[in-house]
């Protein structure tokens, strides 16, 4: 399946040594064998080609402006994947941002009125919580398709 014809999806005035299309490459390999810190992810590039192709400080960078087109990669997969199937599992969780003591002094994700953080209660868990409630649509085989 191709996704794109681009390498590079944003400009850059420094051509870099890692294309946007190599780097997005990277972090679904990264996603796909389980590795959620870069830490860990530099260290496995460790003695390979890509070893000297990147820093970590321009690949979070790169990653950040790389988020809306990963996304849509994200979509197109999902798609494919759950595209025979008829049943899908809905679930939540709390989301916890800062302890609840902390949220009134808290200034974390109150920059836009729509994305601001709530108290909240989960009965489940009978935990009383400042942050957001995590909805995912998950398929039987396991792919999230949305959340």
């Amino acid at each position: 399946m191709k996704i794109t014809n681009k390498d590079e999806f944003y400009f850059k005035p420094i051509k870099p040594k890692l294309s946007d299309i190599e780097l997005v490459s990277l972090l679904i390999l990264a996603e796909f064998k389980s590795i959620d810190s870069e830490h860990q992810l530099f260290r496995e590039l460790k003695d390979t080609a890509l070893e000297n192709k990147i820093e970590r400080s321009v690949y979070n960078r790169r990653k950040r402006k790389l988020f809306p087109y990963l996304e849509e990669i994200r979509l197109k997969m999902t798609e494919r994947f759950n595209e025979f199937e008829n049943y899908f599992v809905v679930d939540s969780m709390p989301l916890e941002v800062c302890k609840l003591s902390r949220s009134s002094r808290s200034k974390i994700c109150k920059e836009q009125d729509h994305a601001r953080p709530n108290k909240g209660y989960c009965a489940l868990q009978n935990l009383h919580f400042y942050g957001y409630k995590l909805h995912a649509v998950c398929s039987i085989e396991g792919v999230f398709s949305k959340f």
